[in-house]
């Protein structure tokens, strides 16, 4: 099973909808994608299911069917992680169900960070909390590949899911606010890859199982970029063309690169807004490249339910590749 994080600490770029519908195109070409809704703003979980199935997931006297439920005794200090209940989708595609509640594990996350490279089991075991959950589930749901939604922040949460992926997918939008985040993010995740390899050479023989962290960054996608007559707007090509340096120096620390967005190796797909659809695919609870006449796709819709779908075709296709899978 191969693990894929979405993270970018700047928001509103498109994240939780770009791993929903990759997650949904990999179900549809014959995979079996586990989503993990670790952001405590549940945007994935909210996207995913309906009010009554939440309400049902999210009953006042406890939460044991959402992620948070998994981890609770372990953050309590009654007991270990648990099993975690896989929300079915669809065919093949499952779902770790968000939790507000996931908040609260923040300030452990972040006190017992340091205690690993003192070698302390509890430590380890907190650090490793979502890695574990996710490894289990994906083992019961014998998951390909586990699609890791983080909220947009550097905190202790988004440490520990990080510390639980194998790679990272970079989604960015062509604004100057994204390109200070890639500021922010590619030496931040080299720090958390360097202090983990270093805890992983203290950790107690007791922890027989630990994740690599490899945190390796496979790219970004360029997401809600806009188009006139098959060419980017001049508000979005100026932020667009300083993309790839960028994303070179901040998050491979590697020099400038030479050429275009066009050509860059880094970008690994471009997925423009498709305004129209969203509202349509939330109604019906589907990807938008899913959507049918009868769900409101006619006309001009279904011509961009067609440009979608090539879009998140393309993508997992690439992602594919730059992971191995298969």
């Amino acid at each position: 099973m191969i693990s894929l994080a979405f993270f970018n600490n700047k928001g509103g770029v498109g994240k939780t909808s770009l791993v929903y519908h990759t997650a949904w195109m990999f179900a549809a070409l014959g995979y079996r994608p586990l989503m993990v809704d670790l952001d405590p703003q549940s945007n994935l979980s909210i996207m995913s299911l309906d009010e009554g199935q939440l309400e049902a997931l999210w009953p006042e006297e406890g939460h044991p069917q959402t992620l948070y439920g998994a981890l609770q005794p372990l953050f309590d200090g009654t007991g270990d992680v648990q099993p975690a209940h896989i929300e079915s989708l669809s065919e093949g595609l499952g779902l770790l169900v968000g939790d507000l509640a996931l908040s609260r594990t923040e300030d452990d996350l972040s006190t017992e960070w340091p205690r690993c490279l003192e070698g302390r089991e509890r430590a380890f075991r907190v650090t490793t909390a979502f890695w574990r959950v996710i490894q289990a589930a994906a083992q019961q749901h014998q998951a390909d590949l586990a699609l890791i939604d983080v909220g947009p922040n550097l905190g202790a949460i988004n440490r520990a899911a990080l510390v639980a992926a194998e790679y990272v997918v970079v989604p960015v939008a062509p604004d100057l606010f994204s390109l200070q985040g890639l500021k922010n993010l590619g030496p931040t995740l080299g720090h958390w890859r360097t202090t983990w390899q270093q805890a992983r050479e203290r950790a107690p023989r007791t922890m027989k199982e630990l994740p690599a962290g490899q945190m390796q960054p496979i790219g970004y996608v360029l997401m809600q970029h806009a188009e006139r007559l098959g060419r980017p707007t001049q508000a979005y090509a100026k932020w667009q063309a300083r993309l790839p340096n960028i994303y070179r120096q901040s998050v491979l620390n590697e020099a400038d690169s030479i050429g275009t967005i066009e050509s860059d190796p880094n970008q690994i797909q471009r997925i423009k807004h498709y305004r129209s659809l969203m509202p349509l695919a939330m109604e019906a609870r589907k990807p938008m490249f899913a959507l049918k006449p009868a769900e409101g796709a006619i006309g001009a819709h279904q011509a961009n339910v067609q440009h979608c779908y090539d879009d998140f075709h393309a993508l997992v296709q690439q992602i594919k590749v730059r992971i191995g899978l298969d």
